[in-house]
């Protein structure tokens, strides 16, 4: 099955849904209150949790039930024009990519868990994806996706678009359980394995009928090892050495491919509390804590070099191979150890006329330690290596909310805060995995905060039609940024200048119903992302000047600035509903990383500008219910045109796909209630192939490269008894082979088995 079939099969299961007869919708459908008419697409069970302005996606149990969902940020899978970059499960770097966000700029979407954020700014790549883990898939009762920066209440940093994950309320007395195994064979190169894992899930709810107190409490264990993430290839060398066999000549690589990092074992543990107290007249008070703890080990890099003559595995070396002389390099070992925290607070309930909310949270990390080998040999003898220690990176966030109805007018003011701050010491050791005999080698550190207000007035034009306007104005600080580095057995340190800079950002919205079947949003907006504290403090030592490079680092990078638009057309005819949109989105500015020849030669990355970046697309969602008795269906295409329009920079790049943003994506789910205790589904994620570099010359179905993929699952799940279901599932059923430059997961078996009390 290709990219071309599967949209055809798309395209088929969208005409035989709307050739089914229509019906009138219900009056209150898409509703959230007494005013405005909302357009959400997907589940109608629970209010949206995030302003709704722009496409919005709202994802409840059914649709969870229909997912092989491993980590909870699976569950959002088959969402409209989106993609997660899950290399494999419990993979850390899960980095969301939605319309013309890539998967390397995580900076661009928020997440919440519960109103609480847990995004992390620290950085703007690929490594530093949203903390999924504080919540495990069993915890979830809603997903909500709004795309785009439309509304007044969220910062420049919902450029992409704002993701809340809502929990389970304690509503009553219980418990549950739930266990979970996976299988996935894998093969490629020299790798002919099985690699499987499993979770144990429990939790508990306290809600006395006579108490004004409430509690949640779960536990999480999950233990995988995932296939390696790094291939190694063999680079060009000269003069002669000892003759070896079993590289793979792959003509897609530039050279040979020798050898593979370790698979990537990990154990994660999470351990979660919410505490709710109903404080009497409207006042609710909630406190959320959580712990992470994650133990990642790559102990077993492979070679699959051996020795012409004597047979010998070679790891690492000056090589002879096919008649050419290569070396060999690149083969370490590691272990990572790192915990993590979480805590929260929530205020809300009336106030002078106004529905006041106040949300406080902490993120911090206290500890982060990353051993790695020098090589495979020292590897292998515990010899030296490096020591990573993190101190105590994370960040504070709060926001108050103020609404209040006057008349056809709703108003909301809101306050918002926050502080992002990172350390981390390097050091060379004489023994890696004890990390014995630490000798500093380097430092950076900085810390960015942001005040924001702003102010929204949602205007009842007339039955059914709301106008909301909104203005949103923000201060940045970038601050206490350094490197340091040892010099002649002293540290020196080296100073980041101080940046502030300010944004003012409209937003303006209308949505009403043409006719009672044919609803109409537009949307429109400004915003602006100011740069991390990875983009601006992440630079280098030069060894010369004893200073900060300056071709390592902007030190007048610009903030990204875009402007948005986005229409939305939504038709409700009985059990189908068809939605059309059409977004616009301009970013000057754009941040992107370089590379590049410093003054002394010197291969270096930097983060710089690109001056403009258009992009503009169309998105059709299918949503039919009971096409047929019990055949449920979400089927979506998008297609996107993102081009860089300048960049002086490096003009080579202009009039080119921006780099890992496919030309058309399509993802879907079908579900079948097959009898009352049995339920079947078959989902969909497929892209075309995206460009791998900011010019359009790498591209390919390979490592290293940004592919196409196709992936279709299938899940069957057998409701027991009311209180026990056993579902089984196979993701990427026709194993089809993709990469984002790492290799994506093979065909995978799951199972798992969920008990309630």
């Amino acid at each position: 099955m290709n990219l071309k079939s599967l949209l055809r099969a798309s395209a088929c299961l969208s005409s035989l849904a709307l050739a089914v007869p229509a019906h009138a919708v219900d009056a209150d459908e898409g509703e959230t209150d007494g005013q405005s008419t909302i357009i959400v697409v997907g589940q109608k069970d629970a209010p949206v949790t995030v302003v709704p302005r722009g496409l919005s996606v709202s994802l409840g149990q059914e649709n969870f039930d229909a997912v092989n969902a491993i980590n909870v940020e699976d569950l959002m899978k088959y969402v409209p024009n989106f993609f997660v970059r899950k290399r494999f499960a419990g993979d850390d770097n899960a980095v969301v990519a939605l319309r013309g966000t890539n998967t390397v700029q995580s900076a661009r979407t928020i997440v919440m868990v519960d109103g609480f954020v847990v995004s992390n700014f620290l950085g703007n790549r690929y490594d530093y994806p949203p903390k999924w883990n504080v919540v495990g898939p069993a915890e979830v009762r809603q997903f909500d996706v709004v795309y785009g920066p439309y509304s007044a209440r969220y910062g420049g940093n919902s450029m992409g678009g704002v993701i809340s994950v809502t929990t389970q309320e304690p509503k009553e007395t219980g418990a549950y359980a739930t266990v979970q195994g996976m299988v996935m064979p894998f093969r490629e190169y020299g790798f002919d394995q099985t690699f499987s894992g499993y979770s144990v899930e429990g939790g508990f709810t306290l809600k006395p009928a006579s108490s004004r107190l409430s509690a949640r409490g779960s536990i999480r264990h999950f233990r995988n090892t995932g296939q390696s993430m790094t291939y190694n290839l063999l680079s060009p060398a000269s003069g002669s050495a000892a003759a070896v066999t079993g590289a793979y000549v792959d003509p897609r690589e530039a050279t040979p491919v020798f050898g593979a990092a370790s698979p990537v074992a990990v154990t994660q543990d999470q351990l979660r509390l919410r505490l709710g107290y109903d404080a009497g007249g409207g006042w609710q008070i909630d406190a959320l804590g959580m712990v992470w703890w994650t133990q990642q080990d790559l102990l077993e890099p492979r070679s699959w070099l051996t020795d012409a003559a004597s047979g010998a595995p070679v790891y690492q070396g000056k090589v002879v191979f096919g008649g050419k002389a290569w070396n060999a390099s690149g083969l370490t070992m590691s272990a990572t150890r790192r915990r993590e925290y979480l805590a929260g607070l929530k205020l809300a309930g009336p106030l002078a006329g106004w529905d006041l909310s106040l949300n406080l949270s902490r993120f911090w990390m206290p500890k982060w330690d990353a051993r790695t080998s020098r090589d495979y040999l020292t590897g292998a003898a515990n010899g030296a290596g490096t020591q990573s220690l993190s101190r105590s990176p994370g960040w504070y966030t709060g926001d108050v909310v103020l609404e209040r109805q006057l008349g056809a007018h709703k108003l909301a003011l809101g306050a918002q805060a926050n502080l992002y701050e990172t350390s981390t010491d390097t050091f060379t050791t004489a023994v890696w995995r004890a990390a014995s005999t630490p000798l500093f080698s380097a430092a950076t550190y900085g810390k960015t905060s942001l005040w924001g207000l702003w102010a929204e007035d949602a205007v009842e034009l007339a039955p059914d039609w709301v106008l909301t306007a909104g203005l949103r104005h923000d201060r940045w600080r970038a601050y206490s940024g350094g490197i340091a580095k040892l010099y002649a057995g002293a540290r020196k340190d080296d100073a980041y200048p101080e940046r502030s800079d300010t944004s003012l950002s409209p937003k303006l919205s209308v949505q009403g119903q043409i006719t009672p079947d044919l609803a109409v949003q537009l949307s429109l907006g400004t915003a602006k992302r100011f740069p991390t504290v990875g983009e601006l403090f992440q630079g280098r030592f030069d060894d010369v000047t004893q200073a900060i490079d300056p071709q390592s680092f902007d030190p007048n990078l610009k903030a990204e600035r875009s402007q948005d638009a986005n229409l939305i057309l939504r038709h409700g005819a009985g059990p189908v509903r068809l939605t059309a949109s059409l977004f616009y989105q301009n970013i000057k500015d754009a941040i992107f990383s370089f590379q590049g020849l410093n003054q002394f030669g010197t291969v270096v990355s930097s983060y710089k500008n690109v001056d403009q970046v258009r992009q503009y697309g169309a998105e059709l969602i299918l949503e039919a219910r009971d096409l047929l008795p019990g055949l449920d269906l979400d089927a979506n295409v998008a297609w996107i045109s993102a081009k860089t329009v300048r960049n002086a920079a490096a003009p080579a790049a202009e009039g080119v796909q921006f780099p890992r943003i496919p030309a058309w994506r399509s993802n879907g789910n079908l579900r079948y209630r097959i009898a009352a205790p049995l339920r079947a589904s078959l989902g969909w994620r497929a892209a075309s192939r995206p460009n791998s570099d900011l010019f359009g010359l790498q591209r390919g179905r390979a490592y290293g490269f940004q592919s196409e993929y196709v992936t279709v699952d299938a899940r069957l799940s057998w409701d027991v008894t009311p209180a026990a279901q056993l579902s089984l599932g196979i993701d990427n059923l026709f194993n089809y082979q993709a990469y984002v430059a790492h290799p994506l997961p093979q065909r995978t078996f799951v199972a798992d088995l969920k008990v309630k009390w």
